[in-house]
Protein backbone atom coordinates (compact mmCIF):
# COMPACT_ATOMS: atom_id res chain seq x y z
CA UNK A 1 0.00 0.00 0.00
CA UNK A 2 1.31 3.77 -0.52
CA UNK A 3 1.90 5.53 2.08
CA UNK A 4 -1.16 8.16 1.80
CA UNK A 5 -3.21 4.97 1.87
CA UNK A 6 -1.66 3.27 5.32
CA UNK A 7 -1.55 6.80 6.83
CA UNK A 8 -5.23 7.40 5.89
CA UNK A 9 -5.74 3.25 7.66
CA UNK A 10 -4.19 4.39 10.74
CA UNK A 11 -5.96 7.15 10.99
CA UNK A 12 -9.32 5.66 10.61
CA UNK A 13 -8.68 3.19 13.18
CA UNK A 14 -7.43 5.51 15.79
CA UNK A 15 -10.83 7.43 15.48
CA UNK A 16 -12.40 4.14 15.75
CA UNK A 17 -10.40 2.18 17.98
CA UNK A 18 -8.02 4.15 20.33
CA UNK A 19 -10.95 4.17 23.55
CA UNK A 20 -11.30 0.45 22.94
CA UNK A 21 -7.70 -0.32 23.18
CA UNK A 22 -6.81 1.68 25.81
CA UNK A 23 -9.91 0.68 28.06
CA UNK A 24 -8.93 -3.24 27.48
CA UNK A 25 -5.33 -2.08 28.55
CA UNK A 26 -6.87 -0.34 31.57
CA UNK A 27 -8.87 -2.91 32.59
CA UNK A 28 -5.64 -5.81 32.76
CA UNK A 29 -3.41 -3.16 33.41
CA UNK A 30 -4.66 -1.00 36.08
CA UNK A 31 -2.61 1.72 34.92
CA UNK A 32 -4.07 4.30 32.38
CA UNK A 33 -0.62 5.84 32.10
CA UNK A 34 1.04 2.50 30.75
CA UNK A 35 -2.11 1.81 29.09
CA UNK A 36 -1.89 4.85 26.86
CA UNK A 37 1.57 4.70 26.02
CA UNK A 38 1.33 1.38 25.05
CA UNK A 39 -1.60 2.00 22.60
CA UNK A 40 0.64 5.02 21.28
CA UNK A 41 3.09 2.89 20.16
CA UNK A 42 0.74 -0.04 18.84
CA UNK A 43 -0.57 3.01 16.31
CA UNK A 44 3.37 4.04 15.48
CA UNK A 45 4.35 0.17 14.85
CA UNK A 46 0.99 -0.23 12.74
CA UNK A 47 2.27 2.73 10.32
CA UNK A 48 4.99 0.61 9.60
CA UNK A 49 3.28 -2.76 9.89
CA UNK A 50 0.96 -1.95 7.79
CA UNK A 51 2.81 -0.83 4.98
CA UNK A 52 4.86 -3.72 4.64
CA UNK A 53 2.06 -6.29 5.66
CA UNK A 54 -1.23 -4.80 4.60
CA UNK A 55 -4.00 -3.96 6.87
CA UNK A 56 -5.17 -6.30 8.69
CA UNK A 57 -9.23 -8.02 8.56
CA UNK A 58 -9.62 -6.48 11.90
CA UNK A 59 -7.31 -3.33 12.81
CA UNK A 60 -8.95 -3.16 16.45
CA UNK A 61 -7.79 -6.85 17.30
CA UNK A 62 -3.97 -6.05 15.53
CA UNK A 63 -4.27 -2.63 17.70
CA UNK A 64 -5.08 -4.24 20.88
CA UNK A 65 -2.73 -7.32 20.71
CA UNK A 66 0.41 -5.28 19.52
CA UNK A 67 -0.40 -2.88 22.15
CA UNK A 68 -1.09 -5.53 25.05
CA UNK A 69 2.17 -7.17 23.93
CA UNK A 70 4.31 -4.12 24.94
CA UNK A 71 2.13 -3.80 27.75
CA UNK A 72 3.59 -7.56 28.97
CA UNK A 73 7.05 -6.46 27.67
CA UNK A 74 6.73 -3.63 29.85
CA UNK A 75 5.71 -4.83 32.92
CA UNK A 76 8.47 -7.38 32.45
CA UNK A 77 11.03 -5.25 32.72
CA UNK A 78 9.86 -3.21 35.69
CA UNK A 79 8.45 -6.67 37.57
CA UNK A 80 10.39 -5.89 40.93
CA UNK A 81 7.70 -6.92 43.36
CA UNK A 82 4.61 -9.01 43.49
CA UNK A 83 2.16 -6.85 42.41
CA UNK A 84 3.90 -6.01 39.25
CA UNK A 85 4.66 -10.11 38.78
CA UNK A 86 1.16 -10.23 39.06
CA UNK A 87 -0.20 -7.30 36.21
CA UNK A 88 2.10 -9.14 34.15
CA UNK A 89 0.42 -12.68 35.03
CA UNK A 90 -2.68 -10.95 34.13
CA UNK A 91 -1.72 -9.99 30.30
CA UNK A 92 0.20 -13.28 29.70
CA UNK A 93 -2.74 -15.79 30.71
CA UNK A 94 -4.65 -15.45 27.71
CA UNK A 95 -1.49 -17.26 24.55
CA UNK A 96 -3.54 -17.14 21.76
CA UNK A 97 -3.82 -13.44 19.68
CA UNK A 98 -6.18 -10.92 20.93
CA UNK A 99 -9.93 -11.86 19.19
CA UNK A 100 -13.11 -9.80 20.69
CA UNK A 101 -15.50 -12.35 19.29
CA UNK A 102 -13.63 -14.90 21.85
CA UNK A 103 -15.82 -12.91 25.01
CA UNK A 104 -19.21 -13.00 25.73
CA UNK A 105 -21.89 -10.27 24.82
CA UNK A 106 -19.92 -7.71 27.84
CA UNK A 107 -16.54 -8.14 26.36
CA UNK A 108 -14.96 -5.10 24.92
CA UNK A 109 -18.14 -2.88 24.72
CA UNK A 110 -18.06 -3.48 28.78
CA UNK A 111 -14.28 -2.03 28.71
CA UNK A 112 -15.53 0.91 26.55
CA UNK A 113 -18.27 1.45 28.66
CA UNK A 114 -16.54 0.81 32.17
CA UNK A 115 -14.25 3.49 31.06
CA UNK A 116 -16.69 6.02 29.94
CA UNK A 117 -18.33 5.77 33.38
CA UNK A 118 -15.42 5.85 35.71
CA UNK A 119 -14.13 9.19 33.51
CA UNK A 120 -17.56 10.56 34.58
CA UNK A 121 -17.54 9.57 37.93
CA UNK A 122 -18.90 12.10 40.23
CA UNK A 123 -16.31 12.36 42.87
CA UNK A 124 -14.28 14.27 39.75
CA UNK A 125 -14.82 18.08 39.57
CA UNK A 126 -17.01 18.31 35.80
CA UNK A 127 -13.70 19.94 34.14
CA UNK A 128 -11.62 16.70 34.46
CA UNK A 129 -14.32 14.74 33.59
CA UNK A 130 -14.80 16.06 30.12
CA UNK A 131 -10.73 16.45 29.55
CA UNK A 132 -10.45 12.35 30.83
CA UNK A 133 -12.98 11.59 28.54
CA UNK A 134 -11.18 13.47 25.80
CA UNK A 135 -7.71 12.26 26.47
CA UNK A 136 -8.77 8.19 27.20
CA UNK A 137 -11.79 8.43 24.72
CA UNK A 138 -11.53 10.34 22.18
CA UNK A 139 -7.32 10.15 21.68
CA UNK A 140 -7.08 13.87 21.85
CA UNK A 141 -3.36 15.16 23.10
CA UNK A 142 -2.86 17.49 25.84
CA UNK A 143 -2.10 20.43 23.82
CA UNK A 144 -5.72 19.78 21.42
CA UNK A 145 -7.65 19.56 25.01
CA UNK A 146 -5.83 22.74 26.32
CA UNK A 147 -6.63 24.49 23.52
CA UNK A 148 -10.23 23.84 22.65
CA UNK A 149 -11.02 24.64 26.20
CA UNK A 150 -8.66 27.93 26.46
CA UNK A 151 -6.62 27.00 29.25
CA UNK A 152 -2.23 26.64 29.57
CA UNK A 153 -1.24 23.36 28.39
CA UNK A 154 0.68 22.88 32.08
CA UNK A 155 -3.00 23.61 33.25
CA UNK A 156 -4.41 20.95 31.37
CA UNK A 157 -1.78 18.73 31.91
CA UNK A 158 -2.03 18.75 35.54
CA UNK A 159 -6.36 18.68 35.32
CA UNK A 160 -4.99 15.35 34.13
CA UNK A 161 -2.63 14.35 36.40
CA UNK A 162 -4.80 15.04 38.83
CA UNK A 163 -7.82 13.06 38.16
CA UNK A 164 -6.01 10.15 37.30
CA UNK A 165 -4.60 10.37 40.49
CA UNK A 166 -7.62 10.62 41.88
CA UNK A 167 -8.90 7.92 40.16
CA UNK A 168 -6.01 5.44 41.55
CA UNK A 169 -5.91 7.51 45.47
CA UNK A 170 -9.81 7.48 46.19
CA UNK A 171 -9.94 3.37 44.56
CA UNK A 172 -13.13 4.95 41.84
CA UNK A 173 -13.86 1.54 40.63
CA UNK A 174 -13.55 0.34 37.05
CA UNK A 175 -16.93 -0.83 35.91
CA UNK A 176 -20.42 0.01 35.35
CA UNK A 177 -21.85 1.19 38.53
CA UNK A 178 -24.59 -1.40 39.88
CA UNK A 179 -28.26 -1.26 38.54
CA UNK A 180 -29.49 1.08 41.96
CA UNK A 181 -26.84 3.60 40.67
CA UNK A 182 -27.01 3.47 36.96
CA UNK A 183 -29.71 5.80 36.42
CA UNK A 184 -28.00 8.67 38.27
CA UNK A 185 -24.56 8.18 36.74
CA UNK A 186 -25.88 7.94 32.94
CA UNK A 187 -27.47 11.35 33.69
CA UNK A 188 -23.65 12.62 34.61
CA UNK A 189 -22.27 10.66 31.56
CA UNK A 190 -24.55 11.97 29.35
CA UNK A 191 -24.09 15.26 30.95
CA UNK A 192 -20.21 15.35 30.19
CA UNK A 193 -20.79 14.58 25.91
CA UNK A 194 -23.62 16.77 26.15
CA UNK A 195 -21.17 19.92 27.68
CA UNK A 196 -18.68 19.08 25.52
CA UNK A 197 -20.78 19.34 22.25
CA UNK A 198 -22.29 22.83 23.80
CA UNK A 199 -18.56 24.14 24.61
CA UNK A 200 -17.84 23.01 20.42
CA UNK A 201 -21.23 24.46 18.76
CA UNK A 202 -21.50 27.97 20.98
CA UNK A 203 -18.15 28.29 22.32
CA UNK A 204 -18.16 30.70 25.35
CA UNK A 205 -15.05 32.56 24.55
CA UNK A 206 -12.15 33.08 21.86
CA UNK A 207 -12.37 33.64 18.12
CA UNK A 208 -14.45 30.87 16.89
CA UNK A 209 -18.12 30.26 17.01
CA UNK A 210 -18.43 26.67 16.45
CA UNK A 211 -15.47 24.60 17.13
CA UNK A 212 -16.00 21.61 14.69
CA UNK A 213 -13.53 18.98 16.39
CA UNK A 214 -15.24 19.15 19.65
CA UNK A 215 -18.66 18.49 17.88
CA UNK A 216 -17.29 15.61 16.34
CA UNK A 217 -15.87 13.95 19.21
CA UNK A 218 -19.27 14.60 20.78
CA UNK A 219 -21.22 12.95 18.35
CA UNK A 220 -18.79 10.37 18.68
CA UNK A 221 -19.07 9.63 21.95
CA UNK A 222 -22.91 9.80 22.06
CA UNK A 223 -23.12 7.12 18.86
CA UNK A 224 -20.68 4.99 21.37
CA UNK A 225 -22.79 4.96 24.24
CA UNK A 226 -26.14 4.55 21.82
CA UNK A 227 -23.97 1.08 20.80
CA UNK A 228 -23.27 0.18 24.10
CA UNK A 229 -27.19 1.70 26.07
CA UNK A 230 -29.56 0.73 22.89
CA UNK A 231 -32.23 0.07 25.49
CA UNK A 232 -31.92 3.88 27.18
CA UNK A 233 -34.44 6.08 25.70
CA UNK A 234 -32.28 9.44 26.88
CA UNK A 235 -28.98 8.19 25.28
CA UNK A 236 -31.32 7.68 22.12
CA UNK A 237 -32.39 11.09 22.89
CA UNK A 238 -28.84 13.22 23.28
CA UNK A 239 -27.80 11.61 20.32
CA UNK A 240 -30.62 12.87 18.30
CA UNK A 241 -30.77 16.22 19.42
CA UNK A 242 -26.42 16.63 18.65
CA UNK A 243 -27.21 15.30 15.37
CA UNK A 244 -30.23 17.99 14.41
CA UNK A 245 -28.00 20.75 15.93
CA UNK A 246 -24.73 19.69 13.90
CA UNK A 247 -26.79 19.58 10.62
CA UNK A 248 -27.19 23.64 10.94
CA UNK A 249 -23.06 23.80 11.92
CA UNK A 250 -22.16 25.26 8.47
CA UNK A 251 -24.75 27.63 8.27
CA UNK A 252 -24.51 29.14 11.74
CA UNK A 253 -21.53 31.24 10.79
CA UNK A 254 -20.73 32.67 6.89
CA UNK A 255 -17.91 32.50 4.45
CA UNK A 256 -16.74 35.65 7.02
CA UNK A 257 -17.09 33.86 9.81
CA UNK A 258 -19.86 36.12 11.13
CA UNK A 259 -22.79 34.84 13.16
CA UNK A 260 -26.04 34.24 10.96
CA UNK A 261 -28.79 33.90 13.37
CA UNK A 262 -31.61 30.80 13.08
CA UNK A 263 -34.27 32.60 10.89
CA UNK A 264 -31.51 33.65 8.42
CA UNK A 265 -29.67 30.86 7.94
CA UNK A 266 -29.85 29.33 4.28
CA UNK A 267 -32.25 26.05 5.28
CA UNK A 268 -31.29 24.27 2.10
CA UNK A 269 -28.09 24.34 2.68
CA UNK A 270 -29.03 21.99 5.98
CA UNK A 271 -28.09 18.44 5.88
CA UNK A 272 -31.04 16.54 5.13
CA UNK A 273 -29.82 12.93 5.93
CA UNK A 274 -28.60 14.05 9.68
CA UNK A 275 -32.18 15.80 10.08
CA UNK A 276 -33.80 12.38 8.69
CA UNK A 277 -31.61 10.61 11.08
CA UNK A 278 -31.81 12.73 14.30
CA UNK A 279 -35.98 12.89 13.49
CA UNK A 280 -35.53 8.34 13.60
CA UNK A 281 -33.66 8.55 16.55
CA UNK A 282 -35.83 10.54 18.25
CA UNK A 283 -38.86 8.38 17.26
CA UNK A 284 -37.40 5.78 18.59
CA UNK A 285 -36.55 6.93 21.86
CA UNK A 286 -40.15 8.45 22.47
CA UNK A 287 -41.65 4.71 21.98
CA UNK A 288 -39.31 3.49 25.01
CA UNK A 289 -42.00 5.32 26.67
CA UNK A 290 -39.78 6.85 29.08
CA UNK A 291 -39.39 10.78 28.11
CA UNK A 292 -36.54 12.72 29.45
CA UNK A 293 -34.67 16.12 29.04
CA UNK A 294 -33.03 15.42 25.92
CA UNK A 295 -35.58 13.75 23.81
CA UNK A 296 -37.71 17.07 24.90
CA UNK A 297 -34.30 19.15 23.47
CA UNK A 298 -34.66 16.84 21.07
CA UNK A 299 -37.99 17.13 20.04
CA UNK A 300 -37.52 21.73 19.82
CA UNK A 301 -34.26 20.74 17.65
CA UNK A 302 -37.20 18.98 15.31
CA UNK A 303 -39.38 21.62 15.18
CA UNK A 304 -36.76 23.85 13.91
CA UNK A 305 -35.14 21.68 11.42
CA UNK A 306 -38.63 20.51 10.06
CA UNK A 307 -40.00 24.34 9.46
CA UNK A 308 -39.26 24.63 5.88
CA UNK A 309 -38.84 28.30 6.25
CA UNK A 310 -38.73 30.36 9.54
CA UNK A 311 -42.24 32.25 9.56
CA UNK A 312 -43.37 28.12 9.25
CA UNK A 313 -41.89 27.41 12.51
CA UNK A 314 -44.18 26.34 15.46
CA UNK A 315 -43.68 28.43 17.72
CA UNK A 316 -46.27 27.57 19.98
CA UNK A 317 -45.13 24.31 20.45
CA UNK A 318 -41.80 25.11 21.20
CA UNK A 319 -42.73 26.99 23.93
CA UNK A 320 -45.06 24.08 25.12
CA UNK A 321 -42.17 21.86 24.88
CA UNK A 322 -40.02 23.94 26.63
CA UNK A 323 -42.84 24.46 29.43
CA UNK A 324 -42.50 20.52 29.93
CA UNK A 325 -38.87 20.87 29.71
CA UNK A 326 -38.70 23.04 32.97
CA UNK A 327 -40.32 20.52 34.98
CA UNK A 328 -37.11 18.15 34.37
CA UNK A 329 -34.24 20.98 34.27
CA UNK A 330 -36.03 24.12 36.55
CA UNK A 331 -33.18 26.39 35.52
CA UNK A 332 -33.35 30.51 34.51
CA UNK A 333 -31.83 29.40 30.97
CA UNK A 334 -34.41 26.81 29.97
CA UNK A 335 -37.21 29.73 31.33
CA UNK A 336 -35.26 32.51 28.78
CA UNK A 337 -35.37 29.93 25.89
CA UNK A 338 -39.15 29.85 26.36
CA UNK A 339 -39.82 33.72 27.12
CA UNK A 340 -38.43 33.78 23.17
CA UNK A 341 -40.57 31.03 21.93
CA UNK A 342 -43.91 32.89 23.88
CA UNK A 343 -42.57 36.09 22.47
CA UNK A 344 -42.35 34.31 18.94
CA UNK A 345 -45.90 32.65 19.13
CA UNK A 346 -47.74 35.22 21.56
CA UNK A 347 -46.37 38.17 20.63
CA UNK A 348 -43.07 40.33 21.76
CA UNK A 349 -44.84 41.81 25.07
CA UNK A 350 -45.69 38.51 26.46
CA UNK A 351 -41.91 37.67 25.97
CA UNK A 352 -40.81 40.53 27.47
CA UNK A 353 -42.86 40.11 30.62
CA UNK A 354 -40.93 36.79 31.27
CA UNK A 355 -37.74 38.20 30.61
CA UNK A 356 -38.31 41.04 33.26
CA UNK A 357 -39.40 38.32 35.31
CA UNK A 358 -35.73 36.52 35.28
CA UNK A 359 -34.15 40.13 35.54
CA UNK A 360 -36.03 40.77 38.76
CA UNK A 361 -34.98 37.29 39.85
CA UNK A 362 -31.22 37.94 39.19
CA UNK A 363 -30.26 34.40 38.45
CA UNK A 364 -28.75 35.27 34.73
CA UNK A 365 -27.18 38.63 36.07
CA UNK A 366 -24.30 37.85 34.24
CA UNK A 367 -25.41 35.82 31.28
CA UNK A 368 -24.87 37.90 28.25
CA UNK A 369 -28.06 36.16 26.78
CA UNK A 370 -30.58 37.54 28.65
CA UNK A 371 -29.73 41.41 27.95
CA UNK A 372 -29.67 40.23 24.06
CA UNK A 373 -32.95 38.65 24.08
CA UNK A 374 -34.83 41.51 26.02
CA UNK A 375 -32.83 43.90 23.25
CA UNK A 376 -34.19 41.53 20.45
CA UNK A 377 -37.28 41.48 21.46
CA UNK A 378 -37.74 45.08 21.88
CA UNK A 379 -36.20 45.85 18.64
CA UNK A 380 -38.67 43.83 17.14
CA UNK A 381 -41.34 46.25 18.63
CA UNK A 382 -39.70 49.20 17.29
CA UNK A 383 -38.58 50.23 20.37
CA UNK A 384 -35.08 51.00 18.99
CA UNK A 385 -33.47 53.72 21.71
CA UNK A 386 -34.11 50.39 24.31
CA UNK A 387 -32.94 47.79 22.31
CA UNK A 388 -29.57 49.88 21.90
CA UNK A 389 -29.40 50.14 25.59
CA UNK A 390 -30.04 45.87 25.73
CA UNK A 391 -27.52 45.50 23.61
CA UNK A 392 -24.96 47.51 25.30
CA UNK A 393 -25.15 45.48 28.36
CA UNK A 394 -24.95 42.39 26.59
CA UNK A 395 -21.36 43.62 24.76
CA UNK A 396 -20.15 44.06 28.02
CA UNK A 397 -21.07 40.34 29.34
CA UNK A 398 -20.06 38.71 26.28
CA UNK A 399 -16.62 36.78 25.57
CA UNK A 400 -17.07 35.25 22.36
CA UNK A 401 -15.97 37.14 19.19
CA UNK A 402 -17.93 36.27 17.11
CA UNK A 403 -21.15 36.81 18.88
CA UNK A 404 -19.38 40.36 20.08
CA UNK A 405 -19.08 41.34 16.44
CA UNK A 406 -22.72 40.57 16.57
CA UNK A 407 -24.19 42.66 18.87
CA UNK A 408 -21.96 45.53 17.78
CA UNK A 409 -24.04 45.30 14.63
CA UNK A 410 -27.37 45.13 16.40
CA UNK A 411 -26.61 48.28 18.17
CA UNK A 412 -25.07 50.01 15.65
CA UNK A 413 -28.43 49.74 13.65
CA UNK A 414 -30.40 50.15 16.84
CA UNK A 415 -28.58 53.23 16.65
CA UNK A 416 -29.14 54.91 13.19
CA UNK A 417 -33.09 53.65 14.02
Amino acid sequence: MGVNDVEAAVAAAFREEWGQVVATLIRVTGDWDLAEECAQDAFAQALDRWRRDGVPRRPGAWLTTTARNRALDVLRREAVGAQKLREAAVLARDEGPYDPDDEDDSGVRDDRLRLIFTCCHPALPIEARVALTLRTLAGLTTPEIARAFLVPEATMAQRLVRAKRKIRNAGIPYRVPPAHLLPERTTGVLGVVYLLFNEGYAATSGADLVRTNLCAEAIRLARVLARLMPDEPEVLGLLALLVLHDARRDTRVDAAGELVTLEDQDRTAWDRAAIDEGAALLETALRRGRVGPYQIQAAIAACHTTAATAEETDWADIAALYGELARFVPSAVVRLNRAVAVGMSEGEEAGLALVEELEQEGDLSGYHLLPATRADLLRRMGRAHEAAEGYARALELVENDAERRFLEKRLAECRSA
